[in-house]
């Protein structure tokens, strides 16, 4: 008779949690025990398949220990540091909102950003009253495939714990009466934009019409170039208006044909080139000023 040992699979597996029930263990492991031995006929051919066992095999399976939870936590960059002293219970319910993201399509690459970028997702957040609905949102008002809601989350991890019914419709229903489309795109913009209150966005349009312009001209310069919603007013669009009137001597008027102006940096790109035509004595649109390249710009006015 010959004895053969079969091999020992150690597998973690991390089980779905179930509806209703967050403390549902995340993390089974498994022990795969086939036939430890069989008997074969020494006439049989050598390479033919042994028949098979009328035993089926031995599957055991326990509950990993909080260090190990833990530890899982730690390879996906979740920070568990206040999570030391924290119960079994809470720990499952962590590893139940890994689990989560998991089914939306995230993997265990995101998981540092998004611990990082908003720890309160694994400290804070809830499954069915403050996840689901936020993915709800991204699928339905802004027809975003998975796909998409996942990379709108990676750029802007705050999404996940932002409120659909006072922040993220909200917003979104502003933006499309503005006239911003395709806000499903997984952009820097578009993701912050969405979590952007909505008291913020019009403090931009509010500064535009201390300049002169009406709310719908406002409104539409914001909505020609939106990142206009992302810039501090004292100090990035005031300090850019200024240096267009004093030191420029030009009129906001010129603001109406290319709002982008408020997008590029005053001491890399405004600046600088605009003392470079100064020095030569040339006036120019501000689109041709800003939107050429440095070869293009410095090869044309040497």
């Amino acid at each position: 008779m010959l004895a053969r040992l079969a091999s020992v699979d150690l597998a973690v597996t991390s089980s779905r949690q179930k509806k209703r029930n967050p403390g549902t263990m995340p993390l089974l492991h498994s022990l795969h025990l086939p036939t430890l031995c069989s008997s074969q006929n020494p006439n049989s051919n050598p390479k033919s398949p042994p028949p098979s066992s009328p035993h089926p095999p031995l599957l055991l399976r326990f509950r990993p220990s909080r260090r190990q939870k833990i530890q899982y936590l730690k390879t996906l960059g979740v920070d568990t540091s206040s999570s030391s002293s924290s119960s079994m219970e809470t720990l499952d319910w962590i590893l139940s909102i890994v689990d989560y993201l998991k089914s939306k399509g995230f993997s265990d690459s995101h998981f540092p950003r998004l611990s990082f970028l908003c720890p309160r997702i694994f400290s804070s957040a809830d499954i069915d009253r403050t996840l689901a609905p936020v993915f709800a949102f991204l699928a339905t008002d802004l027809s975003a495939d998975p796909e998409q809601a996942r990379d709108l989350i990676l750029r802007c991890p705050e999404l996940l714990v932002s409120n659909v019914e006072y922040r993220l419709r909200p917003t979104l229903q502003f933006l499309l009466e503005l006239g911003l489309k395709n806000l499903n795109s997984p952009t820097n913009l578009h993701a912050h934009l969405l979590n952007t209150p909505i008291e913020k966005l019009v403090s931009k349009i509010r500064f535009l019409q201390s300049l002169g312009f009406s709310y719908e001209e406002s409104a539409g310069l914001c909505a020609r170039c939106p990142a206009i919603f992302g810039y501090d007013v004292e100090n990035n669009l005031r300090p850019k208006i200024e240096y267009l009137v004093n030191d420029m001597g030009r009129s906001v008027v010129e603001l109406k044909k290319f709002p982008q102006y408020f997008a590029f940096s005053l001491k890399k790109r405004i600046v600088p080139r605009h003392l470079h035509l100064k020095q030569r004595g040339i006036q120019i649109a501000l689109q041709r000023m800003l939107l050429w390249s440095d070869e293009r710009f410095y090869a044309k006015w040497k």
